[in-house]
């Protein structure tokens, strides 16, 4: 069973998804919060599966819960609810460890498979970071300093190119002709070298560093 914690401010979302969610047999709604500030201590009681976060909310907004949770070393699998496109929050969230987001108009066969690919330990299916951030995102750092600049293998770059469309190792290693297991060896490097934790995090400091 994947226990789900929902926090946004509107009551009406909150009916709904827990509604939605609980039509599938192996998912549980099993807290709600109406604003950041209880969502944080929601979590902490509760140590959901999965978490799903609005962005805007009264006293904590959605980067700040991300960030208060991995303080206290207790985010679980999140992913970010919103109704709009509002680029500065979701690169906020994105790089304070959500996993990544969702309209609130979503279908409920994408609300399902999300949930139970991101409580699973995957990202969301599709690009980690949406196309038009990419675009905005893909400018070389002005200057680094030699012990600053990170080197990767052009079969890194290869992979870290097909990890920032969302490619899962199996379909990397499809996709370049490699084991499995080789591709997982690519990507602990590629981790390691960005000092990253996760591969959405990968993707997004490569971006800073112009490596994408």
């Amino acid at each position: 069973m994947i226990r789900v914690a929902l926090v946004d401010d509107q009551t009406l979302v909150r009916l709904g998804l827990r509604r939605l969610l609980e039509l599938a047999p192996d998912i549980q709604v099993i807290a709600e919060a109406a604003d950041g500030q209880a969502a944080v201590a929601m979590v902490q009681d509760t140590q959901p599966d999965l978490l799903l976060l609005d962005v805007r909310m009264p006293h904590l907004d959605g980067p700040g819960v991300l960030e208060a949770l991995n303080a206290l070393g207790c985010l679980p699998p999140t992913v970010i609810l919103t109704t709009f496109n509002d680029d500065a929050a979701l690169l906020h969230c994105l790089r304070a460890g959500a996993r990544g987001s969702l309209l609130k108009d979503v279908s409920y066969e994408e609300l399902i498979a999300s949930v139970r690919h991101v409580a699973q330990g995957g990202s969301l299916n599709g690009p980690l970071v949406p196309q038009h951030l990419l675009e905005r995102l893909r400018h070389p750092v002005a200057s680094l300093s030699p012990e600053d600049e990170v080197k990767l293998t052009e079969r890194e770059l290869d992979i870290l190119r097909l990890m920032s469309g969302g490619y899962s190792n199996k379909e990397l290693a499809d996709a370049l002709s490699l084991k499995e297991g080789t591709v997982k060896n690519h990507v602990s490097n590629i981790l390691l070298k960005l000092e990253a934790r996760d591969r959405t995090r990968a993707v997004l400091r490569a971006l800073e560093l112009g490596l994408l």
